[in-house]
């Protein structure tokens, strides 16, 4: 409201400078030619008795104020509409932002990144360019044209409808040629966007694209992408340069007509030459509101899609949901209970019917070949899905029931990929802590007990080295250790590790489980993974195979049942001491 009101002040304050022009103008031609004004205005009848220079100099004076009293309130109307969109897009990408947070693994599964992030940046721009530039220029266009058409058709109807006739077939060129210059302007980002992915993919992959030797073939393939790049950007340029003559031709045909048919009036004596000064200044006022219907349509059309995919997303409700935010003190006791599992988003059985417990402080072991559904457990555990039939319950209580936050907060998961931030290594493993930022001795604690410290501190920087782009400097079996430094420095109550010592050779692993024991002690663990050595030191060992247990029982009763755990054992060994000879 406060913004429609600055709109009206401001276009007031810009009607006045036309008239006051043309008083000027009438005032100088009469006192230059020796005739009386006829039917002088009061302002004319003041100033006509005065000199040329002083004449000149006090409507100056008076049009610098209008203009000046313009500008101000044209400040205060940006104020107020701009900054308000600003705010606006402040609190939906914020919205979106916490939106994003609440939802569950599937709905990240169904929708790509880039398509999420789309939502929080092109499209809230989208919408806030409407509650902005839009409103504002909509609100603008409406005021002006209520109060210059009423004026001008008060002076000269014929002159009013000829001066305007230009303007409407202006704006339906500007609405057509926007939208074709926004739909080739997708279609450039759109190509822009495969060349940028295909330039990170090279930069990121160049170790394995050097090895297979795809130099030339990555550089035709961008080639190809960039002359498809080039085509789109001469398509809208050729555009945007038809589009500008055009607009200024109807603007000039505007200007053209109401000098012509101006002076025509002024020869049959029904306007003065004032009047015609005047209205040049009236249709240049409304050339750039009638340019913007256009532009505005355009606007609302594309808001109102990008509002709509905001809303679907908004709209999207989370599968798991916090159901309670009461204080929880785990002890570890875990116990599945005739547990089934189907993903949702692709319909794979994961698991049948599987049970077992743990107690607290035992270590359970998962073995299994790949796709067994060894990682749909570590899923139901962290509750990233929920069970789809029987029961998981923590120290006796259904998963469901927990306060989920505390859950999480209390259980260390080391995953199988790790993810590691383009920072420091000591804000990496300091990412798991509890509270704020922690002591670099708890840090280097968390170091040791992962056996990564020495290989921290052969670097330059020690600590403060930074990781690169999810941690590209660092090798595999480094990211493993810095993530289980992560995942032990919040000291949780329950440990998951998820085959992440896949990564490190036998001797790392062996250094790496001895520096646990003492970790694990007291805490319930669980440990997935394909190789054996990694799983033999466990209280019980499951072995599963198409999402169902197949074995269980300790290494050395696994052993002596010589079952599919005990093949896998001696294939395992067998790799290990050809591995060791070569």
């Amino acid at each position: 409201m406060l913004g429609t009101i600055f709109i009206i002040i401001s276009n007031v304050f810009g009607l006045y400078p036309a008239q006051i022009i043309r008083e000027a103008f009438d005032v100088a031609d009469a006192q230059l030619s020796g005739k009386p004004i006829t039917n002088p205005s009061f302002l004319a009848a003041y100033f006509q008795g005065l000199s040329f220079a002083k004449v000149i100099l006090l409507f100056s004076a008076i049009v610098v104020f209008l203009a000046l009293m313009k500008g101000l309130f044209t400040f205060f109307m940006r104020q107020t509409i701009i900054i308000m969109s600003r705010l606006i897009e402040f609190d939906l990408k914020n919205e979106i932002y916490n939106h994003y947070q609440q939802l569950d693994a599937t709905f990240y599964k169904e929708n790509n990144t880039g398509d999420v992030m789309n939502r929080i940046s092109e499209d809230v721009s989208k919408v806030r360019m409407y509650l902005g530039p839009g409103i504002m220029y909509t609100i603008n266009l409406v005021t002006l044209f209520a109060l210059v058409i009423p004026v001008m058709f008060s002076i000269n109807a014929k002159l009013t409808i000829y001066s305007l006739t230009p303007l409407p077939i202006l704006s339906v060129i500007i609405y057509w040629v926007s939208n074709l210059i926004n739909k080739q302007s997708e279609r450039v980002q759109a190509k822009l966007s495969d060349i940028t992915t295909i330039s990170q993919e090279t930069y990121s992959g160049i170790r394995i694209l050097k090895s297979y030797i795809k130099e030339n073939y990555f550089i035709s393939k961008l080639n190809k992408e960039n002359e498809a790049y080039r085509e789109h950007s001469m398509n809208l340029v050729k555009t945007n340069s038809f589009f500008f003559p055009v607009m200024m031709l109807l603007i000039g045909l505007s200007t053209i007509f109401t000098i012509y048919i101006g002076g025509n009036e002024y020869i049959a004596g029904n306007v003065t030459k004032g009047n015609i000064l005047e209205f040049v200044i009236y249709i240049n006022m409304l050339t750039w509101p009638v340019t913007a219907i256009g532009w505005v349509t355009s606007i609302v059309q594309r808001a109102a899609a990008s509002q709509t995919r905001i809303n679907e997303f908004l709209s999207t409700q989370p599968k798991i949901v916090n159901p309670t935010d009461a204080p929880l003190d785990i002890k570890g006791d875990i116990s599945f209970k005739n547990v089934s599992f189907t993903y949702p988003e692709s319909g794979i059985t994961a698991l049948k019917g599987i049970s077992f417990d743990i107690k607290k402080g035992e270590t359970l072991a998962i073995v299994g070949r790949t796709g067994s559904g060894k990682s749909s457990i570590i899923n139901l555990l962290l509750r990233n899905y929920d069970v789809e039939r029987g029961e998981l319950l923590i120290d006796g209580k259904n998963i469901q029931k927990l306060n989920l936050n505390q859950l999480r907060e209390d259980t260390g998961l080391v995953p199988q990929e790790v993810f590691l931030f383009s920072d420091t290594i000591e804000n990496n493993i300091a990412f798991g802590y509890k509270n704020n930022l922690p002591d670099s001795s708890i840090i280097e604690k968390a170091a040791r007990d992962a056996a990564i410290y020495d290989s921290i501190m052969e670097f330059d920087k020690g600590f403060k080295t930074r990781v690169g782009e999810r941690g590209v400097t660092l090798s595999g079996g480094q990211k493993q250790r810095v993530s289980i430094a992560r995942a032990i420095i919040k000291s949780p109550k329950i440990l998951i590790f998820d085959d992440c010592l896949s990564a490190v050779d036998t001797e790392t692993e062996d250094i790496i489980l001895t520096s646990l024991e003492h970790i694990m002690k007291d805490k319930t663990s669980i440990i997935v993974s394909h190789r054996v050595s990694s799983v033999k030191n466990a209280d019980q060992i499951l072995v599963l195979e198409k999402g169902e247990i197949i074995e269980r029982g300790t290494h050395q009763f696994l052993m002596d049942t010589k079952g599919i755990y005990y093949e896998t054992y001696q294939q395992q060994l067998l790799e290990d001491e050809i591995g060791n000879k070569e």
